[in-house]
C-alpha cells in the first residue's frame, strides 16, 4: 500500500519548509489512521519475534527466561530506533504504509531525536492504550504525538520522486560564451532544480553563474536567461 504523491489531494494537511540549502520541501504529515495501521503492523512483528524467541529460550529454563527479558527490553525500546536511523527512516510498518520519520525541517532524523521520541512513548501511552498520544495527534494539524513534540520530529508520507523538468516559460537561447561540458551540465542541473528551489535561492545561484554564461543579462532577468540557456543546451530549441 503506497501513499499518493504529495501533489495529489490528501486528507492530511501539507506544509512547506526550507532546508539550509535553500530547497523548498512540501511535507504531508501522516494522520491517525495511517500511523495506527503502521503501529499495528509493527506490533504484530514484535509479537511474532517474542513468541519465536520465547519458544527457543524456554528450553534453557531460568537462564533462558533471563535472556528473554533482556531481549524483550531491547526489542521494546530499540526496535523503532534502529529502523528510524536506517536509510529508510521508518519501521517495517511505516514502510508498508509509505511513511517515514523526519525532523521538522525535512532533514533526516537524528539519533538523539529518535531516542527522545521513542523514550516518550511511555508518556504517550498514559493513562492507557496511548490515549495521550492519540489526543495530541487529534488536536494538531501536523498529527504529532508527545514524543514528536519533544524531539521536533514529524511522520510524513513519502513523496513520489519528482521528474526533473526544465523551466518551460523561458525562451531557449544559446550561451553568450563557449561553455565546457562540465559547465553545460551544471547549468542544466540548476534549471532542473528550479521547481524545488525557493525563488531567493534560485536567484542567488543564478547571480553566480550568469556572469560566465549570459553576462549581458540584466540582474532581474538572470534566472530566466539561464533557464533559457539550459533549454537550449538540452535540445529544446
Amino acid at each position: 500500500m503506497r501513499a499518493p504523491p504529495v501533489d495529489e489531494p490528501l486528507l492530511d494537511l501539507r506544509y512547506r519548509v526550507e532546508t539550509p540549502e535553500g530547497i523548498a520541501l512540501t511535507l504531508a504529515p501522516a494522520g491517525v489512521v495511517a500511523r495506527s495501521v503502521a503501529f499495528a503492523i509493527d506490533f504484530s512483528i514484535r509479537v511474532a519475534l517474542l513468541m519465536t524467541v520465547a519458544v527457543a529460550l524456554g528450553l534453557l529454563g531460568q537462564f533462558g527466561f533471563g535472556l528473554f527479558m533482556i531481549f524483550f527490553f531491547g526489542l521494546e525500546w530499540f526496535y523503532p530506533v534502529l529502523f528510524e536511523l536506517s536509510p529508510w527512516a521508518a519501521t517495517p510498518g511505516k514502510r508498508a504504509l509509505g511513511l517515514k520519520v523526519v525532523m521538522d525541517d525535512g532533514l533526516p532524523v537524528t539519533p538523539a531525536a529518535s531516542f527522545i521520541r521513542n523514550l516518550l512513548r511511555a508518556a504517550d501511552f498514559l493513562p492507557f492504550l496511548y490515549a495521550a498520544g492519540l489526543l495530541s495527534m487529534l488536536v494538531r494539524s501536523d498529527f504529532k504525538r508527545l514524543g514528536d513534540l519533544a524531539a521536533d520530529t514529524v511522520v510524513v508520507h513519502i513523496a513520489e520522486p519528482a521528474h526533473a523538468e526544465l523551466a518551460t516559460d523561458a525562451p531557449p537561447r544559446p550561451p553568450e560564451r563557449q561553455l565546457s561540458t562540465r559547465a553545460q551540465s551544471a547549468v542544466v542541473a540548476w534549471a532542473a532544480r528550479i521547481p524545488r528551489l525557493t525563488p531567493a535561492r534560485a536567484e542567488e545561484l543564478a547571480a553566480i553563474a550568469a556572469p560566465a554564461v549570459v553576462p549581458r543579462a540584466r540582474e532581474d532577468q538572470q534566472v530566466a536567461a539561464l533557464a533559457g540557456v539550459a533549454r537550449w543546451l538540452a535540445g529544446q530549441r
